[in-house]
């Protein structure tokens, strides 16, 4: 059972005992005060504590019962075992049965009334809840098996779990429990189960237990004669009620009202007489006039009025009538009460009103409205006469709570029962069908329905299909019916929103257009769909003048349209407009912060999107489980593993990690912030992972050159068989290109298609030629690419040039640098590459030459550069770079340093330098590579142990790649490098790449 536990604030209305105990001396952490310091002696702190809990219970406060319980952990060193149990007691009086379980969970030794008591609770709060009911049962059978005896006090909250849970089976079982241990013969316990066995049909049985029992009072004849009735037992119904004018007791008038009906006069008539006979006509008229008085007050707002007056009535003893409560669970319905509600709803069973069919309906609508539908449906299960209303009540009801299922069987079962339904069922059951994964067919049986009973032309049905229709993308039938219908705003809305949802949104602008030139309003949703598609189609000139009717009309003050106007603005790229948007939303919620976190991220604004949740973190405004991982993005985009980190503290101070989508936002986070270790051992705690958290784990383990590692989680994930999708193969073949396991990258792209049905896409065609590639097969590749049924990607010529580079092949290279050329003419890698590949093979004409194409076609080289964070700074360097401020240091260290990894046995490979000069100023210009200047600012500005990250956003080049592994030897640091295709973990002079990139 899982519930949140939010924070109470303090109000200045908060009872006098409540203040105290809040101003008492500070409850977190706990002081241990010494009985000088505390008002209350050691001898009387248990009375003290037993009577706040009292007065807890008795006015239903839960805010004092939850301060009483605060310093008793401060004050009780080991609270007595009764105090705690009625702790429990406390917070099950209170309606809070997850601190009554948390205060169970946590008792050392628990007696019979610990399990009464929390038995107690869980039947307090299981009326509709089935995962209460399941649980309580689970908590007896432990009790079973932990404690010798039970008592009538076990048993009571058991049968009423029984009642609630509507087991025939669980009912009978307690009863055998009973006679087991005896408690068959007992009052209570034998009047609870007369009835739960009336109550679930079972009149026979309950009929015997009624004979056996030694004492029978009004209550149980009551039931007995109320359930001959529902059954139609006429006779037996007369004899009991002659037995019960031979028991003695006196009747009340929920017996005499039976006792009518048993001896026929219970028709509009002979029930206007009893009334009369009993009461003069002035009381009639006093009732009706009323009644009247009422129906004013509830049309007019005065709820207070009309509660007064209604108390006025209870109070003098004038008996209400179907029509007063009727009238008063409308306005508990108006005021959102379910404590008014109930408490009328027992004044009804108490008056036999309940039997009425109009009061049962209208009890039936107040529990719907109120979001009580488990109540409704006891109602509606216990009316012994149902009438179209009392289906289409809970049927909607249904619909609203988001139990589509139940409302379709519902929906079937009406039809069973061989009644006609009218246009408000067909409205109600084609919102629950609409979304249910198989709502297009049901849909359209209700709509051959609708036809057949001649429902189809009324304006609610015909809108609720093509609502149906569009939510399911059907928009050729949503169009048929929706030219047949004269305007309707909710039909409007249901079409602009499924052409949304069918990637057509121009239709939607048009549609929304046409309404505008009408002259029709629009409402918050019409904006906000509208608001949608602009985004969606990066149309923001049109969103810009929806911005200015929302304005116009007043509706940018609403929260949904602003965000919707923000959102907008975001997915457009215009992240000015957007931050103007969101100054201009009065309160944002935390929707709002998190779209304009998200946005910033969107449009490579990381560092802006952690400035807007400081923000958001002073306003008060507590992140969701999205907005940590959006963070969690815009961390792994930085490659800031310290953000990263202090994301995942906030989010375990959230209690969030546990959520899917977080745990793998990070796990992705700490893989491309180079921290392959951290990710793991998050992979390995996250309990419900999908495949996204397998597919980034295995992404991250391929880039850090674990290729071994990730095939065998691959393994792993199909042993507990989750199917992998296009993604994990993407893994997968990018772990056989980073370890040059080119014959496995052959057996998974085959594996493909023909164990998983997927079909290889460029994605996974460009980690084969790239794993080839980097095999030194460079005319297998060329093949490869050649022979695809799919045109080749810029970036597979790209990885294949990178491979004719590092093996030499010139020819191979200046053929993919010509297709390369042809795709992307700007792509200033491709004349990078080519020269680079020339210098390399000495080949300086050629390499000139590819220069000059690319200064004649104006085309700029990305520059390289390398950085380092360094407590919490960014610190950028490129070649040569002396714009430091600790240059002169980091020069020396970098001397240092090729001085002692020269004797380790480091040689300058000179080779990676590409231009034609002596071989001693080749030399010199290796060492002041961007990577070699930011390891020494590394080492000079870290702790001695503690790993080197270093970023660079081009490929590293051998030699420095050569000295990283000197380096990380010589002064005993991990160095991890991440370059524009891999990382790479430098460690007792071995990479993880195997010298393999």
């Amino acid at each position: 059972m899982r519930a949140t536990s939010k924070a109470i604030p303090f109000s200045f209305h908060t009872s006098p005992k409540v203040q105290f105990l809040l101003f008492f001396p500070s409850l977190s952490p706990p002081l241990r005060l010494t009985s000088a310091a505390s008002p209350f002696s050691s001898s009387s702190s248990s009375s003290q504590w037993l009577g706040f809990l009292r007065d807890a219970i008795s006015t239903s406060d839960l805010m004092l019962g939850k301060c009483t319980h605060a310093r008793i952990l401060a004050l009780e060193e080991n609270p007595e075992r009764f105090l705690v149990n009625n702790l429990i007691s406390m917070y099950s009086k209170c309606g809070s049965l997850t601190y009554a379980r948390r205060v169970f969970d946590k008792m050392p030794e628990r007696d019979l009334v610990s399990w009464n008591s929390i038995l107690a609770a869980y039947a307090q709060s299981s009326q509709g809840v089935v995962e209460n009911i399941e649980e309580a049962f689970l908590l007896f059978r432990i009790l079973r098996q932990d404690v010798v005896y039970t008592s009538r006090m076990t048993l009571s909250p058991m049968l009423k779990l029984c009642l609630h849970s509507g087991y025939v089976w669980a009912s009978e079982a307690f009863h055998g429990y009973a006679c087991k241990i005896g408690l068959d013969g007992d009052e209570f316990v034998a009047g609870a189960l007369v009835n739960i066995y009336l109550k679930f049909g079972k009149v026979k049985e309950g009929k015997v237990l009624f004979e056996e029992m030694p004492y029978r009072d009004v209550v149980l004849w009551n039931l007995m004669l109320k359930a001959y009735l529902e059954m139609g037992f006429k006779e037996e119904a007369i004899d009991l009620s002659s037995a019960f004018h031979t028991s003695g007791l006196h009747p009340n008038e929920i017996t005499l009202r039976l006792l009518a009906r048993i001896s026929g006069d219970d028709s509009e008539a002979g029930q206007v007489k009893s009334f009369e006979n009993g009461n003069d006509a002035s009381a009639v008229s006093e009732i009706i006039s009323r009644n009247k008085r009422l129906s004013g007050y509830l049309h007019a707002g005065q709820y207070s009025a009309l509660l007064k007056c209604f108390a006025d009535m209870v109070e003098s003893d004038l008996e209400c009538d179907q029509v007063t409560f009727i009238l008063v669970l409308a306005t508990a319905v108006r005021l959102d009460s379910l404590a008014l509600g109930q408490q009328v709803h027992c004044m009804a069973l108490k008056l036999g009103l309940d039997l009425m069919l109009t009061v049962s309906n209208s009890l039936i609508n107040m529990y719907c409205k109120l979001r009580k539908i488990g109540f409704a449906r006891t109602v509606f299960n216990y009316m012994s006469e149902r009438d179209l209303i009392s289906w289409n009540s809970v049927i909607a009801g249904l619909a609203q709570s988001g139990l589509e299922v139940e409302a379709v069987c519902l929906f079937m079962q009406l039809l069973r029962c061989g009644l006609t339904p009218d246009q408000y069922t067909m409205t109600s059951v084609l919102k629950a069908a609409s979304s249910l994964p198989e709502g297009l067919s049901l849909s359209k049986q209700v709509h051959v329905h609708a036809i057949k009973s001649n429902n189809v032309a009324d304006s609610f049905v015909s809108t609720a299909l093509i609502d149906a229709y569009s939510r399911n993308r059907c928009m050729k039938e949503a169009e048929a019916l929706f030219g047949r219908n004269n305007f309707d705003l909710v039909a409007w809305n249901a079409m602009m929103s499924g052409y949304t949802q069918s990637h057509d949104g121009h239709k939607t602008l048009e549609l929304f257009a046409l309404m505008h030139k009408q002259g029709e309003r629009s409402d918050d949703f019409t904006l906000a769909t509208v608001l949608k598609t602009c985004g969606f189609l990066f149309a923001i000139n049109q969103g810009k003048q929806v911005h200015a009717y929302a304005i116009k009309s007043g509706y940018n003050l609403d929260l949904w349209v602003s965000s919707g106007i923000l959102d907008m603005y975001v997915k457009c790229g215009d992240m000015s407009a957007a931050q103007f948007a969101f100054d201009s939303i009065p309160v944002p919620d935390d929707v709002a912060w998190t779209t304009m976190i998200s946005g910033c991220i969107e449009n490579g604004e990381e560092e802006r999107a952690f400035h807007v949740f400081s923000q958001m973190r002073l306003m008060g405004v507590l992140p969701d489980e999205f907005t940590i991982a959006t963070l969690a993005k815009a961390s792994s985009c930085l490659t800031a593993l310290e953000q990263g980190r202090q994301i995942h503290a906030n989010a375990l101070k959230l209690n969030c990690t546990s959520d899917p989508f977080v745990g793998t936002s990070l796990v992705d986070m700490y893989a491309k912030c180079g921290s392959i270790d951290d990710a793991y051992c998050l992979f390995k705690r996250i309990e419900m992972m999908n495949i996204t958290a397998w597919n980034a784990m295995l992404v991250g383990l391929a880039q850090h050159g674990e290729g071994k590692e990730a095939l065998q989680l691959f393994k792993q994930m199909k042993s507990l068989g989750l199917k992998p999708d296009k993604v994990t193969f993407i893994g997968v073949l990018s772990a056989c290109s980073h370890s040059g396991l080119v014959s496995e990258a052959y057996k998974y792209i085959r594996s493909m298609h023909r164990e998983y049905g997927i079909k290889p896409e460029i994605e996974h065609y460009s980690c084969l030629a790239d794993a080839l590639g980097r095999a030194g097969l460079v005319k297998e590749a060329e093949n490869l690419i050649d022979s695809m049924s799919m045109e080749a990607s810029a970036s597979m010529y790209r990885t294949l040039l990178a491979a004719c580079r590092v093996q030499g092949d010139t020819e191979t290279g200046k053929r993919v640098a010509t297709k390369l050329l042809e795709l992307e003419p700007l792509d200033s890698s491709a004349y990078v590459l080519l020269s680079n590949m020339y210098a390399a093979a000495s080949k300086w004409d050629e390499m000139k030459l590819a220069r000059t194409m690319m200064k004649g076609h104006k085309v700029k080289k990305d520059p390289g550069f390398s950085w380092i964070e360094v407590k919490n700074k960014i610190h950028l360097f490129v070649v040569d770079d002396r714009s430091n401020p600790q240059t002169e240091l980091i020069y020396k260290k970098v001397k240092d340093m090729i001085r002692d990894i020269k004797q380790e046995g480091y040689v300058p490979e000179t080779d990676f330098t590409l231009v034609d000069v002596e071989e001693e100023e080749k030399e010199r210009a290796l060492y002041y590579h961007s990577e070699k200047l930011a390891v020494a600012f590394g080492l000079l500005s870290s702790p001695p142990s503690t790993p080197i990250r270093v970023i660079k956003n081009l490929r590293v080049c051998g030699d420095c790649h050569n000295a990283m592994k000197y380096i990380a030897k010589v002064y005993d640091r991990e160095i991890v490098l991440r370059d524009a295709n891999r990382f790479h973990r430098f460690k007792d002079g071995i990479c993880s790449c195997g010298d393999y990139w």
